[in-house]
């Protein structure tokens, strides 16, 4: 919670959040959540901070998926993001726009999903809006729960943050298939 408070935690939540969206693993909600408890009178514009940051990391990851995957091919290959690689290249193939939206609000590391879509070349004004509307839904969603919950709140998420994220992604694949006409 100290670091939380401290006068350039703004600028670590976007650093945070924008290196996330491209090649590194840690959540900017670990930031997010302590900022927003800390000082709820400003969740909302922690949530901004975190969005705007994630979905300029995201563009970043979508240009290294066009420019740069042939470099970075082996180092996804030897670590533990292939499968996800993969499965994002699969879902690209099947679903399109909602893939990059369902990443960017699910834990499904939205960082593979950025690369796999500039790999498939997916247009970009759709995966910008995707990105926006994934990517704002779960951290105003969590910034505005801190906020109002408090530190209940806060062990609550802790709980249960990960079936959360999954049962969004259950929900938004059955609708986006329902939408597809099976």
């Amino acid at each position: 919670m100290e670091w939380a408070r401290h006068r350039h935690a703004p600028w670590f939540l976007g650093g945070l959040s924008f290196a996330e969206s491209s090649f590194f693993p840690i959540p900017p909600d670990v930031m997010l959540a302590p900022m927003s408890l800390a000082r709820p009178s400003r969740a909302w514009l922690f949530a901004l901070i975190a969005t705007l940051a994630s979905v300029a990391g995201g563009l970043l990851g979508y240009f290294i998926g066009v420019f740069a995957f042939d470099f970075i091919e082996p180092l996804i290959q030897g670590g533990r993001y292939w499968n996800a690689y993969v499965e994002a290249r699969a879902w690209f193939d099947r679903w399109g726009f909602w893939a990059i939206f369902v990443a960017g609000f699910s834990p499904i590391p939205y960082k593979v999903f950025t690369i796999a879509a500039g790999t498939v070349s997916m247009a970009l004004l759709p995966f910008l809006f995707a990105s926006i509307v994934g990517r704002g839904l779960r951290f105003f969603l969590v910034a505005g729960l801190m906020a109002w919950g408090g530190p209940r709140m806060e062990a609550a998420l802790h709980r249960y943050v990960d079936w959360l994220g999954w049962a969004t992604v259950v929900i938004a694949v059955v609708v986006i298939v329902v939408m597809n006409g099976g």
